[in-house]
């Protein structure tokens, strides 16, 4: 009788552990704040990937940099403490090919973005990040970057001399806005608030669903809305992290990753609406900059890219052919 006692505990104790072994945590880090695109993004995949998990394993999103900041969660993706993370600028920094991403005024629109994403990041870019030890699922969004401060609007680039500009910490970036005569100072995005605030920086380059959610109109006075650079999102994992996984639940979450990819298009092409009116609403002093001038000045940036990076320039051709949808 004691025997079955046993038997039946141990059955029953079984019973229990089998949902608690299979629930596995999966852990996704991104910088956005409450509301931001990268939030809403990140919801969304947490949302269908975990239906289509059935519970074999759980998505549970941790924003506002709560996991840690950019390079911090590529190294902790690496590591496998972090299953996700959201990616964008600092990709640069990963492989030299997402430099393509930094380059101004390359991406005409997101159904021009779709085409890049087919016929280079797929082939030729994507590969360059597995070789670094890293698997991206899904092309998402960040979107058209446009320059706040607080010392004058920017119409062309010689409104930028002597602008302590927050940067991502992308080269390629930095290399941009010295061309165009500001004072570029990567930061951190969590940090950059305070720096603002403080008079630390002058202003910053981010989409607007960035500028929003992260209060910058608070402590901004001018938005000019350059459009300057279009950088896109990667959901990425840890390659060591991901072939450990069991091959239903990849399944899933690429599956899941790239249908998200329809609905963070449509919610950024909203918010692109939406929060103009709301930062004009706020107070910010808003103006359309000569994106002529701009252009002009970006000529050296183009040509360093194709020098250093290699097939840069027949990426940068590619890319700007599939422009008119060739």
């Amino acid at each position: 009788m004691r025997l079955l006692k046993l038997s039946a505990v141990t059955v029953l104790a079984a019973s229990l552990a089998a949902p608690a072994l299979a629930q596995t945590e999966l852990k996704f880090g991104h910088v956005g704040a409450p509301g931001s695109l990268f939030d809403k993004s990140a919801n969304r995949f947490a949302e269908v990937a975990n239906e289509k998990l059935g519970g074999k394993a759980t998505v549970v999103v941790f924003g506002s940099s709560q996991l840690g900041k950019d390079r911090e969660l590529l190294q902790k993706l690496k590591l496998g403490t972090v299953d996700f993370a959201l990616p964008s600028s600092v990709m640069s920094s990963v492989a030299p090919e997402f430099g393509l991403f930094e380059m101004p005024y390359l991406v005409k629109d997101r159904e021009h973005m779709k085409r890049i994403g087919s016929e280079i990041f797929w082939p030729k870019i994507a590969p360059a990040a597995e070789a670094q030890g890293y698997k991206i699922l899904a092309l998402w969004e960040n979107g058209f970057r446009n320059i706040t401060n607080n010392v004058r609007p920017i119409n062309v680039p010689n409104d930028l001399d002597g602008i302590k500009l927050r940067t991502p910490k992308g080269e390629w970036r930095v290399r941009m806005f010295k061309a165009y005569g500001a004072n570029p100072t990567p930061m951190a995005f969590s940090e950059v608030f305070v720096a603002l605030q403080t008079g630390v920086i002058d202003g910053q380059e981010n989409p607007l669903a960035q500028i929003a959610s992260a209060k910058f109109q608070e402590v901004q006075k001018y938005l000019s809305m350059t459009g300057h650079v279009y950088t896109p999102a990667y959901i990425t994992v840890g390659l060591d992290r991901w072939n450990k996984l069991d091959p239903e639940v990849q399944t899933a979450l690429e599956e899941a990753a790239k249908e998200t990819r329809d609905y963070v298009y449509a919610t950024a092409a909203e918010l692109d609406v939406e929060l103009l009116k709301l930062l004009k609403v706020a107070g910010m002093e808003v103006n359309e900059p000569d994106k002529a001038a701009f252009i002009d000045a970006s000529g050296p940036i183009y040509e360093e890219f194709a020098l250093e990076v290699k097939e840069g320039k027949d990426m940068v051709a590619q890319a700007l052919a599939l422009a008119d949808g060739s």
